[in-house]
């Protein structure tokens, strides 16, 4: 697999895009993943996103999506956000990425007002004609385990019973290894994913909050985790995910420390590939 970087990690670096894709190629990732909206920027954004991918000789893997308005009970946001999610495979297409990650939203009103089983069946009829949208532009769409207790798809049972109803080749799943950790989902977990896994995040965290840490940073054991993630054989990449730096200053050291310890964790697993 290839270790990429999720570029928002670069949000407090006070600088251009092109200066966090060509920092990212610098210290030495093989991939990026873009963090950002296309109702939000302009053309000329969007082009200079892709230019300095190219010229950096640094692929787009992934577009990032958290379109939590799919679930909502209101006819207009579903069509509004499923209209979004279209500009965002359309963008996927346009910087020629392989997968589009997208974030469900969560039950509302402690799932006490609108029945648990309607807003998972609206989550599904809304990937199922989203699925059928990246097949025509040859793209996947790869759903993140987010570890809340009201995520729609917190654990790995629900992402298999809901890869299972959406039923369409062009939705699979998305591997965030800190997220397992969260969730309580042992590393053989990961073995019920194996053919439905095609993209993969690794952070670290304290083992009780979600944190997207630079690995080392946190309590994770990442050996067993990726040692079945190894057994999976996914043809894409592990980007590292970041939030925050506690010193915005030295975020470029926050990315480095990242980059330096996931290579070598990746090394030792032996998945790391060119």
């Amino acid at each position: 697999m290839q270790l990429g970087l999720i570029n928002s990690a670069w949000a407090q670096a006070g600088r251009d895009t092109g200066w966090g894709i060509r920092r990212t190629k610098e210290l030495g990732f093989d991939t990026i993943d873009i963090f950002a909206d296309p109702l939000d920027i302009d053309i000329r954004e969007r082009c200079a996103i892709r230019t300095e991918c190219e010229r950096a000789g640094l692929p787009i893997v992934s577009v990032c999506c958290v379109a939590v308005g799919l679930i909502d009970f209101n006819p207009s946001v579903q069509r509004f956000s499923r209209d979004r999610v279209l500009a965002y495979l359309d963008m996927c297409y346009e910087f020629q990425a392989r997968n589009l990650l997208l974030v469900l939203g969560e039950y509302i009103w402690n799932r006490e007002v609108i029945p648990a089983e309607e807003q998972w069946n609206t989550a599904v009829r809304n990937l199922q004609e989203l699925g059928m949208e990246a097949e025509k532009r040859g793209l996947q769409i790869a759903l993140e385990l987010e570890p809340f207790p009201l995520s729609l798809l917190n654990s790995v049972d629900r992402m298999v019973q809901f890869l299972d109803e959406v039923d369409h080749p062009a939705v699979r799943a998305n591997i965030d290894i800190s997220h397992l950790q969260l969730a309580g989902e042992p590393p053989e977990s990961v073995r019920r994913l194996k053919g439905r896994a095609i993209h993969v995040h690794i952070s670290d965290c304290d083992g009780k909050v979600h944190g997207d840490l630079p690995p080392g940073r946190g309590v994770m054991d990442f050996g067993p985790y990726l040692r079945e993630i190894g057994q999976l054989k996914i043809d894409g990449a592990i980007s590292i995910e970041l939030e925050y730096s506690p010193e915005p200053s030295r975020i470029d050291e926050w990315v480095t420390e990242a980059y330096e310890t996931t290579a070598r964790l990746l090394e030792e697993a032996g998945l790391r590939s060119s």
